[in-house]
């Protein structure tokens, strides 16, 4: 199972960005996506986790500005990113819970960098 992330890039704080993630390869059955990030020199922080039925959490820092959504035919998962802040400025990762729980995240795609300026 390979996840590419595409999608970073700057944005101004106050702005919005949208990531992408194809998922490449057998993920199927009960399996949970989800977006992960990692500021320089702290530690990685879920961000939000959607599984196959639609059901999504978001860490409160994210909470009523991020929307995660997924499309479950082309096997994509994405984050809308609102409201963005420069403290939101990290690596973003995405990963794959291939047993649905959303807490044993198995697989992980290289990242992709989101910068957010003042």
């Amino acid at each position: 199972v390979q996840l590419v992330e595409s999608g970073g890039g700057s944005a101004q704080a106050g702005g919005s960005l949208r990531l992408s993630c194809a998922v490449l390869g057998p993920l199927y059955g009960s399996r949970c996506l989800g977006w992960f990030r990692q500021p320089p020199g702290k530690a990685r922080e879920r961000v939000a986790a959607i599984d196959r039925y639609g059901s999504s959490n978001y860490a409160d820092s994210v909470k009523d500005r991020f929307i995660i959504s997924q499309d479950i035919a082309k096997n994509e998962v994405y984050l809308e990113m609102n409201g963005l802040k420069p403290e939101g400025t990290s690596m973003y990762f995405c990963a794959g819970d291939p047993s649905g729980t959303c807490h044993n995240f198995r697989h992980w795609g290289r990242g992709t960098q989101v910068t957010i300026s003042s």
